[in-house]
């Protein structure tokens, strides 16, 4: 996804107009839709301002989706591992802590693009571990058609609240236990596979 689809796609969640928009940068409207259309870039300054409008990250808004090259690699998509884990119920994701493995079920991912985003909450010792060492390896294994699906990566902290809302959204759970839009301890990550194996 490029930065302009990133900014059409914010700015629609976000029930704005092209106008309304052009107004809160102080910029023309033709320079909204010239930004969209990647047939002109957002100045340093404009990208703050979008970043903080739109509660994304500046790295967010600029970088192309890490996975789309380890697709053709691996020849297994985001959307794909996202469909297989869903469709399992729950997996376990391992991080390492003081070069011991721990294993833990998880239940909450989702995909946009090509990349794949969890959730947990920060007071939750599965948070600290993954702040200090964010390599760590997801699992499942699907009782119909008897496969297993592993991934290898880093993760890395999320700091989109489009993501967050998405994610509330495709899990009505996490709705009801992080109602506020402001909620300080839903955490979401991204996983950056390295490896991806199904088999």
């Amino acid at each position: 996804m490029t930065t302009g689809e990133k900014l059409a796609l914010l700015r629609k969640k976000s029930g704005m107009t092209q106008e309304e928009l052009s107004e809160r940068l102080e910029v023309s409207r033709q320079s909204v839709s010239r930004w969209e259309m990647n047939a002109a870039f957002p100045e340093t300054e404009k990208l703050i301002k979008l970043s903080k409008i739109f509660g994304a990250s500046i790295d967010y808004l600029l970088r192309e989706e890490v996975l789309e090259s380890r697709e053709i690699i691996t020849g297994i998509s985001a959307d794909d591992c996202c469909k297989f884990l869903r469709d399992c119920g729950y997996f376990f994701l391992a991080t390492s802590v003081g070069g011991q493995p721990k294993l833990r079920p998880f239940g909450m991912i989702y995909s946009q693009g090509n990349v794949l985003f969890f959730a947990t909450d920060k007071r939750k010792s599965v948070y600290s571990e993954l702040r200090a060492n964010p390599q760590i390896a997801i699992a499942s294994y699907h009782l119909h058609t008897r496969k297993w699906l592993r991934i290898l990566g880093k993760a890395e902290a999320e700091s989109s609240a489009l993501i967050k809302e998405e994610l509330k959204n495709t899990y009505p759970l996490l709705k009801q236990k992080y109602p506020q839009d402001t909620e300080m301890f839903l955490a979401v990550f991204k996983l950056l596979a390295e490896d991806i194996r199904m088999t």
